[in-house]
């Protein structure tokens, strides 16, 4: 795993940070601490847009599309709106005057849920903007909520109860339970019946040592699942697989355990990942990867074989503590929030990219960095740095071309260093690109495009007028 960047923003030291990926692409990163801002960084570590808010970020949540960052602040009954696409920030009223304490985007539709300090709950549809106010949904603070893919919500609250709503705000199951619930989520329980695929079975951890699993249709008879008082408290847990659930507890351990009706609960992994503590677990179903955080380092397990360590990442740097994990829904980037108030992103999947020219070979060694080598040759190899992350690669006797969709870009390998020539943009989108040690070909929508770049200097030693450069330009078909 390869460190991409570290955000230590000096507004962040010393107070706990909040951060969300943005959901499907994870082109985005909000961060906040303390500032009264929630900064949006791209997947580089680049600040690209800031909003300002009258207080501190309570809460703050992706739609399903990750267009819209929707965001709730102390001393404001507003809900703030960033859409991703214009970078512009919008305030809807809520029309309830209690200081708010939840927020969730609807797992497949348009739907906010916001929920208030004093148990009342708002229901705003952003695609019809109606919002439904749900007075005393709870008695007191709700704190937690999920929904399912029916458009279900449960929620949490300090008042120990568990309510479940449509999207309509009405309440279709309610169940008490012994101490304040947390981490609530719905999910399939494993049975016999493998046609049964609803995600109708509501788990949460119950004052810190339980979790607590019931099925929606049947909330009076929970399953109330204890553990082993030497792991300490339950910190996190997730559903994986399936119908397994992993959870990490405070003094480092985390355990594996099965829902199936004939074992749910019996442990199918255990260890002690970390020493002294266990800050954080975090799951990726499409690396089918689970990560761990405590003491000072990141452990990566295969949840094909738990037992065996796919990774860790040290960092010594970090004497105050870790925080929370999070993944990218494409599993290439990881994120890390650390008690002294910094962030950390690291590589975890990188798609393979390369190309090859006689005895040289370019390939994909970052995000943005592409590393040329000639090991027949004994050459030493060169890192590039480009402007774009890639989707084709290619290289030439003298040159790197590297690009997305319509637009590609050219550098020359000379004895003193890389220098950026040009970028070109297509007619299409282009498939792939060959260089010659004078040309470039590109094929895109089955044409080719045949151009003339820079001649290398040091093949000819001589400087070409940028006006003739890019002079010759032809457009070829390639017959079905």
């Amino acid at each position: 795993m390869k460190r991409v960047f570290s955000l230590l923003e000096k507004t962040w030291l010393g107070s706990p940070i909040q951060f969300t990926w943005q959901k499907t692409s994870g082109n985005y990163l909000a961060a906040t601490g303390a500032d009264h801002t929630v900064k949006i960084f791209d997947r580089h570590g680049q600040k690209r847009s800031e909003i300002n808010l009258p207080g501190n970020c309570v809460a703050m949540d992706w739609d399903k599309d990750g267009d819209i960052l929707a965001m709730i602040a102390e001393k404001s009954s507003c809900i703030y709106l960033w859409d991703a696409n214009t970078n512009k920030t919008s305030q809807l009223d809520s029309g309830i005057r209690d200081q708010m304490s939840f927020l969730l985007w609807s797992k497949i539709g348009s739907f906010l849920a916001v929920g208030t300090i004093k148990g009342n709950l708002l229901i705003y549809n952003h695609q019809t903007s109606r919002k439904i106010p749900v007075l005393g949904k709870h008695t007191k603070r709700i704190t937690c909520g999920c929904w399912n893919t029916e458009n279900l919500l449960a929620l949490g609250g300090e008042d120990k109860m568990i309510t479940v709503s449509n999207q309509e705000g009405d309440t279709i199951r309610q169940t008490s339970v012994r101490s304040e619930p947390s981490h609530i989520q719905f999910a399939t329980i494993k049975t016999d019946d493998r046609s049964v695929a609803a995600e109708n079975t509501i788990s949460a951890v119950i004052g810190k040592k339980i979790l607590c699993i019931f099925n929606i249709n049947d909330p009076d008879s929970p399953i109330d699942l204890e553990f082993q008082q030497r792991y300490g408290s339950i910190v996190c847990y997730s559903w994986f697989g399936d119908g397994y659930i992993m959870i990490g507890f405070s003094r480092g351990v985390f355990v594996a355990i099965s829902t199936f009706v004939q074992e749910i609960g019996h442990e199918v992994f255990q260890t002690r990942n970390h020493k002294d503590n266990l800050t954080s677990i975090a799951i990726s179903q499409t690396l089918n990867k689970a990560a761990t955080c405590g003491d000072n380092c990141i452990k990566i397990h295969d949840l094909a074989e738990l037992k065996d360590m796919y990774a860790i990442v040290n960092l010594d740097d970090e004497n105050k503590g870790l925080g929370t994990l999070s993944w990218t829904d494409d599993g290439q980037l990881l994120a890390l929030s650390t008690q002294r108030g910094s962030l950390h992103v690291f590589l975890t999947k990188l798609p393979i990219l390369g190309a090859a020219c006689s005895t040289r070979i370019a390939y994909l060694t970052s995000l943005l960095e592409v590393t040329v080598a000639n090991l027949v040759e004994g050459e030493t190899p060169i890192t590039v740095s480009v402007d774009v992350e890639p989707n084709f690669v290619a290289v030439g006797l003298y040159h790197l071309a590297v690009g997305m969709n319509n637009r590609a870009w050219f550098y020359v390998l000379g004895e003193n260093g890389v220098k950026k020539l040009k970028d070109v943009e297509y007619l299409g989108t282009v498939a792939s690109i060959c260089l010659h040690s004078d040309y470039a070909a590109a094929l895109f929508e089955g044409k080719v495009q045949l151009h003339l770049k820079v001649k290398s200097m040091l093949k000819k030693n001589v400087r070409l007028d940028s006006s003739r450069q890019w002079m010759i330009n032809a457009v070829f078909y390639v017959m079905p």
